[in-house]
């Protein structure tokens, strides 16, 4: 089984970058994890609630440390929410396109992360059933 599989068997997700705006992705993760049955924790200091969910300001604020981390967020944004899932013990960071920058990338290896870099899990989760 290779790390995309994996990732998607594991049930506790928060995407970091989570957004109450319909046309954005950190939305549209959000909303498709949800419906396809995971426990996702949205991730944003600057929002309250999505889709009836509390948003929570930082992974650290979190009820319980997710299996994996979703990141939708810019790369010098990224790179903090390595270190902050290190620092936790998470240990599965999917990188979303254009949150995969080689310096978040190569600072998740750093750590130990377990790392899905190459694909977007809205694809995966129509591929996954």
């Amino acid at each position: 089984m290779n790390d995309t599989e994996a990732m998607l068997k594991k049930k506790k997700w928060a995407v970091v970058g989570a957004t109450d705006n319909t046309e954005k992705f950190g939305y549209k993760i959000f909303k498709a994890l949800k419906e396809a049955g995971y426990t996702v924790y949205p991730v944003n200091p600057g929002i309250n609630e999505i889709l009836g969910d509390k948003c929570y300001p930082a992974l650290k604020d979190l009820p319980c440390v997710p299996e994996v981390v979703n990141v939708v967020v810019p790369p010098k944004v990224g790179e903090q929410i390595m270190n902050n899932c290190s620092e936790l013990g998470i240990e599965n960071v999917w990188l979303q396109p254009g949150a995969n920058a080689a310096s978040v990338v190569g600072l998740a290896k750093n750590l130990d992360l377990n790392v899905v870099d190459q694909c977007c899990v809205l694809v995966e989760l129509r591929n996954h059933k």
